[in-house]
């Protein structure tokens, strides 16, 4: 039973320090694994005397695929605007901003609210054509998921060119989905230029701030024009003319400056995912092979023989113990006479 025993502790051990990895693997979603490299972003920001204007190892990345018609008479242009989220000043926002990437509710809707020289906003979930465009739900624009959350300050965090806050109504803690990014810097939003507790930042346009400056000055039902210099200084709510749509929201990996996550460059991206999914395959394939090598061989070194018994077949070998019968400790103990009968 001691070899059973230990048997069983052992395997115990080694299942328990598989599973943890096994399941911490599986809770890391794929994206975090993948080192995006600051180099590539050519088209930032105009940039202030802010720690915005660094890149942080580890924080996630989100890719924006944008289409929209700059003017009257242009042809439609894609694009893709790449943000990098502040998850060490901005947990609670940034969480509630991968949530809402993740579960995909903003792929497909358009940016229903655009004013020149100020903001871009997007973010309703409802906010998509129904049929032909500009058709669509009536609760666009005041639509979300249901899930508010509190609104979060950092002092490193304020509405520099780019930056990406977060929509609310006159409630400071009603931000659900909708964000905007400030088309140019916008620090009538910052809090301590405010009374109502102003407007919360989490992040910051890294790649394609181009695209968000056309996307500042497409027509709109307030300022129909879409010149810069003819402005409607009573824009507020400016719908566009022509749909400025958000093909998709991605978390596409987190910033990886020092090239640590990603220690080589390959050519493809799609190469690299093959690459790491063919090492993870190997690792846990050998593993797998160790572990059951090693159960077996505790299987074999601690198995039992079954117990003897006394029957025909059996090689079980008694050994007699003599002893002085004078000096039989029960005998002594007992004080038992033994007669011999005359009759025998």
């Amino acid at each position: 039973m001691r070899g059973r025993f230990a048997t069983l502790v052992v395997l115990n051990f080694l299942l328990l320090s598989v599973a943890p990895s096994s399941i911490a693997q599986d809770e890391v979603p794929e994206w975090r694994t993948i080192g995006i490299d600051p180099e590539t972003w050519t088209d930032g920001p105009d940039k202030e005397d802010t720690p915005m204007n660094e890149t942080y190892e580890g924080n996630a990345i989100v890719s924006i695929e944008v289409s929209y018609v700059k003017e009257h008479g242009a042809s439609r242009e894609d694009g893709t605007v790449i943000i990098e989220l502040f998850e060490q000043w901005a947990p609670i926002t940034t969480k509630n901003m991968i949530k809402n990437v993740e579960a995909g509710i903003y792929d497909g809707i358009f940016f229903h609210r655009v004013i020149d020289d100020f903001v871009t906003q997007a973010g309703d979930p409802t906010c998509k054509k129904l049929g032909v465009y500009p058709f669509t739900s009536p609760e666009c624009g005041s639509g979300g998921t249901g899930t508010t959350i509190v609104l979060e300050h950092h002092e490193n965090l304020s509405h520099v060119d780019g930056a990406i806050g977060m929509a609310r109504d006159t409630n400071p803690d009603s931000a659900d989905s909708q964000w905007y990014i400030a088309e140019t810097e916008a620090h009538g939003l910052d809090p301590e230029n405010r009374e109502d507790e102003g407007y919360a930042t989490f992040g910051i346009v890294r790649h394609g701030m181009q695209h968000i400056r056309n996307i500042a000055i497409t027509p709109t039902s307030d300022d129909p024009t879409g010149d810069e210099d003819i402005q409607n200084p009573a824009s507020s709510a400016g719908r566009p003319i022509y749909e400025v749509e958000i093909l998709s929201v991605s978390m596409i990996g987190v910033s990886d400056p020092y090239g640590t996550i990603n220690p080589q460059e390959f050519d493809s991206q799609t190469f690299d995912d093959t690459i790491r999914d063919f090492d993870t395959r190997v690792v846990t394939s050998i593993t797998f092979i160790i572990a059951i090598l090693l159960i077996g061989a505790l299987l074999y070194m601690t198995q039992i023989d079954p117990p003897s018994t006394l029957d025909d077949e059996s090689n079980l070998v008694l050994d007699a113990v003599l002893y002085d019968q004078s000096n039989d400790p029960y005998e002594m103990s007992t004080n038992i006479a033994i007669s011999k009968d005359n009759n025998d």
